[in-house]
Formats: C-alpha cells, structure tokens, sequence
C-alpha cells in the first residue's frame, strides 16, 4: 500500500502557497479547481506521491468548502493523508470486515489549468473531523498520476500521527492496509517533515 498524497489544508489559498514557498524555497505550482469551491497546488514527493495545498477557490466568490475543514479552518494544517490500493473496493470491504469504515466511494474530478480534466475515485467519511490520521483511498483510474507530470520536487524525510488512542488508530490503520508512525498524545496531529532547499520544515 503506497502513500498517494498529503493533504496541507490553507485558509486562504494564494497567501498559503506564498507561505509554504517562503519556508521551503520550492514554488508549487497550480493543479486546478474542483466543483465544490476548492482549488490546489502541488508539490511533488517523489514520482508516486505529492504534497497537495488545498484552500477556498479564489475564483469562486465568497467559496467556504466543507472539505477538510476549511469552512471554518484560520490557520494552515496538515489535514489528511492517500494511499493507494491495488484494488480500491475490495479495500473498502475489507477494511469494514476488520472493524473500520473508509466511507462511501465518489467519483471526483478537476481541471489542470491547461484544461486538462483528471477524473478518480475516493473515499469519503460524514464525520466532520478536522484531521483525519487513517487515510482514505484512491484510485486514479486511467488518469495519470499528477506526481508523474513535472511538479517541482521535495523529499518526505518522515511522516508520522500524534493521538489519544494509540492502539485503536493502529487497528484503523491495519484495517485499510496502511503503515504510519503513531504517538500518543493529547490531541489528533499530522506531522510531516521536508528536506527542502531551505532544510528541513515541519507541517503539522
């Protein structure tokens, strides 16, 4: 099981890139928008993976997406996490076998800005949590990866989850076959560490 993405929500879109470049040295570059009132910009990890910064669409007036929190989101987080199974469905039925519901699967969309349509599948949870340390599944189907199309590049230098139940987020994340390294701790974090051109930056 291989991690997809990251997810780095952004209360304000352009101000967030403009940050995240500032503490990196790496520019992002544009993905796209999504229907629903949100737009990205990416990073890459690697040829397989990526960091997505994900914000309010600022072509879309007055947008206030519920996606990762960002309805009502003031400061950058690193809200979620992808991984890719081979075989998305027979995940999710498993998963639910062992105790843990990924949540129903979507179809999703976006436009790159040369108009470009990518289309996949995710899971989707209804609880509103604000940060979500068992990751949900994708499935790019005929798409190509965005990883593989160009995206200035930053190295994953490690990746872990803070939580108040160790033992059941293991067991969640055994459920959907991925593997994070899991602290205690006194509220739900994500921590991602970058080697970039400017050393090593924390987003959490």
């Amino acid at each position: 099981m291989s991690l997809d993405h990251l997810v780095y929500a952004v209360p304000a879109l352009e101000e967030g890139v403009a940050a995240f470049a500032e503490r990196t040295g790496v520019r992002p570059v544009k993905g796209g928008s999504h229907p629903g009132g949100t737009a990205n910009y990416l990073v890459g990890l690697g040829p397989t993976a990526y960091l997505e910064i994900i914000g309010p669409d600022p072509e879309v007036e007055g947008a206030r997406p519920r996606a990762f929190g960002l309805e009502t989101l003031t400061e950058a987080r690193l809200a979620a996490w992808a991984i890719h199974p081979e075989d998305l469905d027979a995940t999710v039925e498993r998963a639910r076998e062992r105790g843990y519901d990924p949540g129903e699967v979507h179809p999703l969309s976006r436009r790159t800005p040369d108009g470009t349509l990518l289309e996949w599948r995710l899971t989707r949870r209804d609880d509103p949590a604000a940060i979500r340390p068992v990751p949900f599944l994708i499935d790019w189907g005929a798409t190509a990866h965005p990883a593989a199309s160009g995206l200035p590049q930053l190295t994953l230098a490690a990746f872990a989850a803070v939580t108040p139940d160790a033992e059941g987020l293991r067991a969640d994340l055994d459920a959907v076959g991925a593997e994070l390294d899991v602290e205690e701790g006194p509220e739900v974090v994500l921590r991602a560490v970058l080697d970039t051109p400017n050393g090593k930056v924390e987003l959490a």
